[in-house]
């Protein structure tokens, strides 16, 4: 897919924490738009998507001013209280155009001199290795969350051709792990899996997080049904995946081998 590049000078970049990111008191989006374009992401169904007119992953808006308001803005918020911010609500900050603009890496270095409280970065793309220099010297200060929806890479290709596949993704949370930097393995949404994922993630890492469609996508999965993912589930004949009790399957899967202060159920994952 041909991605439209678009260079904005937006008039802030951090926003508010609210709703599902209530616990963050910013989130901090690089970009606009994500060319991964996962075909279950709630984003598709707002405002943000609908009112443009162009098929979500076509398109990315590169918001190059960041950088300068970042450096303002979290001076300014610090005066005033903690500041915790979460990277990416509506997008990933490590999707491909990230490889040549490096603007997440720049938002990186201008927190590095001015340090949120904590600074939680959620993405699915390997490329976040490349910012493991930066990422260290945040210590205890931050956590990247791997999203890794499956261990099957046909389910993958399936439900999000375009994003990175699943044995790269866990290469890199084994080397974010290794690297001494908090992790998590971010199994959101739940898509039709193994009997052996847990065993997999056992091996590298030491924190889950799980969450669904209807837990997670903002709306009680009002969203992902606009977006007709349940027909996807029966064209693969994985009906039974689909529901707001599909995720108790895997849930019941994990605590097989994590404890319960490393598997973490939907909002709860992803506090500060």
């Amino acid at each position: 897919m041909k991605n439209e590049i678009v260079y904005k000078n937006p008039k802030t970049i951090l926003n508010k924490g609210t709703g599902y990111l209530s616990g963050y008191t910013h989130s901090l989006n690089p970009y606009t738009g994500c060319s991964f374009a996962c075909s279950y992401c709630y984003v598709r169904q707002m405002p943000v998507s609908l009112f443009r007119k162009q098929e979500w992953g076509s398109w990315v808006d590169i918001k190059q001013s960041a950088p300068i308001l970042l450096e303002k803005e979290l001076k300014k918020a610090k005066k005033k209280d903690k500041v915790t911010i979460f990277m990416s609500s509506s997008t990933d900050p490590y999707q491909p155009i990230e490889f040549k603009e490096r603007l997440t890496r720049s938002l990186l270095e201008v927190m590095l001199q001015n340090q949120p409280d904590f600074l939680f970065v959620q993405t699915r793309s390997p490329l976040v290795k490349r910012d493991i220099d930066l990422l260290k010297q945040f210590k205890e200060k931050v956590r990247v969350s791997m999203t890794i929806e499956t261990d099957l890479d046909g389910i993958r290709k399936s439900f999000s051709p375009n994003a990175p596949s699943v044995n790269a993704r866990l290469k890199t949370i084994e080397e974010l792990v290794i690297a001494g930097i908090p992790t998590q393995a971010t199994i959101a949404p739940i898509l039709p899996s193994s009997e052996d994922f847990p065993k997999k993630l056992l091996e590298i890492v030491n924190r889950v997080c799980i969450d669904d469609f209807f837990m997670g996508d903002g709306s009680g999965g009002k969203r992902t049904g606009r977006l007709g993912i349940e027909k996807k589930y029966a064209q693969l004949n994985l009906k039974e995946w689909y529901g707001p009790e599909a995720y108790q399957r895997v849930y019941e899967r994990f605590k097989n081998y994590f404890s319960e202060d490393q598997l973490f159920i939907s909002q709860k994952g992803f506090e500060p």
